[in-house]
């Protein structure tokens, strides 16, 4: 059987159970693969600020992914290793776009996030995320510095609506994803969590059939297409799931512990 050196893990509905909480099973399962040389890390669309809190919290000390793949940062000193930022043109294009169609837009720069409007929908990201923010209506007053991504969030149906659109506007120079149904978001297309991977087994010089990835949401196939074992969540879209080689337990169910007890752990 295949001994696996990564793994990466995505955090909202994967390792982070619906309290948002990494229950002490998982912990356990965690720090049990490390002392046996696994190298674990995290892999989520969130930024870096919001993300270590939580690679802190189960005691990783390895680059995590943020972003969807966009920014790879040591946890530590927080050296950068690998960066992508959405084009400045289609920043403008997607900032036009946005305000002659009244949809709500974000963005990060420096690992800050600004809103060009603010309300429910501003506020409510920012408590699930936990982090601070911005408001600015005005792009050109934005502060100078790349735009790592950007989030139009809106009901599903909306954002499946104009996913085309935007497709075409924007060009193959941006990724497009979503990580939950009402996020659509927009990234360097080279800022996903497919190309965080292969760059980070490299990074370890470990060859992909030694890596592991599990997540839940579309924004995650890249990484599962990429990866030795691709796992995906029981609450996982459907779509992922029929790809994934193999479909654990849920979030609320241990569902990360199942796979390292399974393929690391009790090998």
């Amino acid at each position: 059987m295949t001994k696996y050196r990564l793994i990466a893990i995505d955090m909202d509905d994967t390792l982070l159970n619906d309290e948002l909480v990494v229950t002490e099973g998982t912990r356990r399962a965690l720090e049990a693969a490390i002392a046996q040389g696994v190298h674990i890390t995290i892999a989520t669309g969130r930024m870096f600020a919001s993300a270590q809190q939580t690679a802190r919290q189960i005691s990783l000390n390895v680059p995590i992914i943020t972003y969807q793949g966009s920014l790879i940062r040591n946890l530590l000193d927080e050296q950068v290793l690998y960066e992508r930022s959405v084009p400045p043109e289609a920043v403008r294009k997607l900032y036009a776009y946005t305000r002659t169609r009244g949809l709500h837009l974000q963005t990060y720069i420096d690992d800050r996030l600004y809103s060009f409007d603010n309300g429910d929908k501003l506020a409510a990201y920012a408590k699930q995320s936990n982090i601070p923010y911005i408001v600015e209506p005005e792009l050109d007053r934005l502060p100078s510095g790349n735009h790592t991504k950007l989030i139009i969030i809106d009901e599903p149906a909306k954002l499946d609506e104009i996913a085309p659109e935007l497709h075409a506007l924007l060009g193959e120079g941006v990724h497009i994803t979503k990580s939950k149904p009402n996020y659509l978001e927009f990234m360097h297309r080279e800022g996903t969590k497919g190309h965080a991977l292969r760059f980070l087994a490299g990074h370890f010089g470990f060859p992909l059939e030694e890596t592991i990835a599990i997540g839940d949401a579309w924004n995650d196939r890249e990484m599962i297409e990429a990866a030795g074992l691709g796992v995906a969540m029981a609450n996982a879209v459907p779509a992922l799931r029929e790809i994934a080689d193999f479909v654990t337990l849920s979030n609320n169910e241990d569902g990360v512990k199942h796979v390292i007890e399974k393929f690391v752990l009790n090998v």
